[in-house]
């Protein structure tokens, strides 16, 4: 087994933090005149105009879901336009169903109605089935069209809103259709996180720990002592999302394209995207926050059985997620989610295949993640059996 490993994520970030007394800002340095701007924290909705204005464009338009437009729609609609932007909204439905060619194509319609040119924008307003969605679209939309990050939710803000990927589901598999396309501004409004049920948070805050469980075991210490606060939206919260933007802006700056280090950001999420599959993107059994758990708990709980870190140490990952209430078991996945041979099948369609070979992100500890191609299907058959019968 060969394998590539990256040094502790948030020390090796060459963006840095500052704050402004209002928002911190991590600075994403990308080259060719793609650098920008990841602004966190509460109250930022509210004074989006001022954000987006300032990137010269005439036109705004936003994308967002139907739940996120009856709570912020024309807030954000009415910063937009005092800021002497012309605006239009696209609302979707909610949920993972949404990332569909079907609604691809009516968001890029919908745009295109609204007269959306190359020098405006499309504010992504949501979670990240909107960041993706919408993304996407401004990708391809006009050959590509500016786009910003507003996103609404934990996850979207401590990961799939920065870093460029955009994209749709095919009934293949997971964001298999999709480009890199970077925004030109990400707010992060930490203050809309309290308008998430308990559901969303635990959900977002798997992909929080993820950040500590790769290269930064002192961070996972932090989100075992503060996992409170990020909920209770104290200070933590700001402070989470910026120790995660900060990481990944590193990673993207490092590996844009997903060539090498930025694997790493995908770990349990080969055994979390196969059971999104398998369970039909259905959010009423399976939301993507929670197949990351489970996925996190498995790829740990694997790399012992490969002898590579102590029992131990998959055992605290799996408790401290179980403490927050997330899943960290296949049993828990609602409605089942088959046998081993199922859930090896839909991993097939996972975007690090590589000749047919399947890629993990394994560990040989907390903080100690790395990227392990070639492993044996046998070995992860044999695994996953004896998952099932736990």
């Amino acid at each position: 087994m060969t394998e590539t490993s990256t040094e502790t994520v948030t020390q090796a970030v060459t963006a840095v933090t500052e704050t402004d007394g209002e928002a911190l800002t991590v600075h994403v340095p990308l080259d060719g005149g793609r650098a920008y701007d990841i602004r966190i924290g509460r109250g930022l909705l509210d004074r989006a105009g001022a954000g987006v204005a300032a990137l010269g464009a005439r036109a705004a338009v936003i994308v967002t879901d139907e739940t996120v437009a009856g709570l912020y729609g024309e807030r954000v609609r009415a910063s937009l336009e005092a800021a002497g932007l012309r605006s239009g909204l696209i609302a979707v439905a909610p949920g993972e169903a949404s990332k569909s060619y079907a609604t691809y194509a009516a968001v890029s319609d919908g745009l295109l109605a609204h007269k959306v040119e190359r020098n405006d924008l499309v504010v992504a307003l949501g979670g990240g089935v909107v960041g993706d969605l919408a993304g996407f679209a401004a990708a391809t939309l006009r050959r590509g069209v500016r786009f910003v990050q507003a996103p609404t939710t934990l996850l979207a803000q401590v990961d799939s809103s920065v870093g460029g990927k955009t994209g749709i589901n095919s009934p293949h598999g997971k964001n298999l259709i999709g480009a890199f396309h970077q925004p030109r501004l990400v707010l992060a409004d930490t203050g809309a996180l309290d308008t998430l049920s308990e559901r969303e948070m635990r959900a977002g805050y798997a992909e929080v720990a993820k950040y500590g469980l790769i290269g930064d075991a002192d961070f996972f210490a932090w989100c075992e002592a503060h996992w409170a606060g990020i909920f209770s939206g104290g200070p933590a919260r700001d402070e989470a999302v910026a120790i995660c933007c900060r990481a990944k802006a590193g990673v993207v700056v490092r590996d844009e394209r997903e060539d090498g280090e930025r694997a790493l950001l995908n770990l349990g999420h080969t055994f979390g995207h196969a059971l999104e599959r398998l369970t039909g993107y259905e959010s009423e059994r399976l939301v993507h926050g929670e197949g990351v758990a489970i996925g996190l708990a498995l790829a740990f709980r694997f790399s012992a059985r490969l002898g590579l870190c102590a029992g131990q140490e998959a055992g605290r990952v799996a408790n401290h997620l179980a403490m927050v209430g997330l899943p960290t078991r296949l049993q828990q996945v609602p409605g089942g989610c088959g046998g081993a041979e199922a859930i090896l099948e839909a991993m097939g369609q996972d975007k690090k295949v590589r000749d047919g070979a399947l890629t993990f992100i394994l560990a040989r500890g907390i903080g100690k993640s790395f990227i392990a191609p070639g492993i044996d299907r046998a070995e992860v058959r044999a695994f996953l059996s004896e998952e099932l019968a736990a």
